[in-house]
């Protein structure tokens, strides 16, 4: 739900002329451009997608920004993208993501557009729209006494809640003179999925329990923290909310929409 006066509006990304005509209509003063395929399969299959509506999107939405921007444009970027420039990504999904962030500091450097690319880490939380994530796909399965099927559970993740992602993205919309750099958001502690899994199975009282099986891991998975004391330093901010209670959290909130559910009769 959005507050009162907010209008949603749903262009079409990949059309740049589309993109163009929203912001000559709505002059936004910050753009928090948080769009993309967020899918980290490898197959072939995702490589239009991921190009179109992570990349190709991206460049539409610098373009449009270009002298019809006020203010600060903030990119989410992702902890799947390589380590640097030489580094093989590793999907369709990372290349893109690496690239869009190579366009928008071309667009600081050559244009002076005030960018600033969130490195963003494992987001989970409340009302996950995507039921194939990890955290909401492990607890609407235990509540309904199925078995989560889950690979081996031995890659360890940055997890951060969705509430200090919102903060870090607003830390870095107004934080003046960081234009141009990369920042992480994330938490700096890392947890096996392992470990977040069998958390969430205490939590939610379930007849399924999670099965782990190394034959459903991906290849060439990142493993990485985020540096907080940078971002720190320069915004100000840092994450509030630890990992248990963020779990604990979300898993009331999944209750919660199934207690709020009224059966027809």
């Amino acid at each position: 739900p959005l507050p009162q006066g907010v209008k949603r509006l749903v262009p079409n990304l990949t059309d740049h002329a589309e993109v163009v005509r929203l912001f000559d209509a709505e002059k936004p003063q910050t753009v928090f451009h948080l769009a993309s395929h967020v899918v980290g399969r490898r197959g072939i299959e995702e490589v239009l997608p991921s190009f179109q509506n992570t990349l190709e999107s991206t460049v539409n939405l610098l373009l449009a920004a270009q002298g019809r921007c006020a203010g600060r444009f903030v990119l989410s970027g992702s902890l799947e993208e390589p380590k640097t420039v030489c580094e093989a990504p590793t999907s369709p999904y990372a290349t893109c993501k690496q690239a869009a962030a190579a366009f928008a500091r071309m667009f600081h450097a050559l244009y002076g557009l005030p960018v600033v690319i969130a490195r963003v880490f494992m987001v989970y939380g409340p009302d996950q729209k995507d039921q194939t994530k990890l955290i909401p796909y492990v607890i609407e399965s235990l509540i309904n006494n199925q078995s989560p099927r889950l690979g081996s559970g031995t890659r360890p993740v940055d997890w951060i809640h969705v509430a200090d992602v919102v903060e870090g993205l607003l830390a870095l919309a107004t934080t003046p003179g960081i234009e141009g750099q990369t920042l992480d958001i994330g938490t700096g502690r890392m947890e096996t999925i392992r470990t977040v899994v069998e958390h969430l199975a205490r939590l939610v009282p379930s007849e399924g329990k999670p099965l782990f099986d190394s034959a459903g891991d991906r290849p060439l998975e990142q493993i990485r923290k985020a540096d907080i004391e940078t971002t720190r330093a320069a915004t100000g901010w840092s994450p509030r909310i630890v990992l248990e209670d963020g779990l604990a959290d979300t898993a009331r909130w999944h209750f919660h929409q199934r207690s709020s559910i009224v059966r027809a009769p």
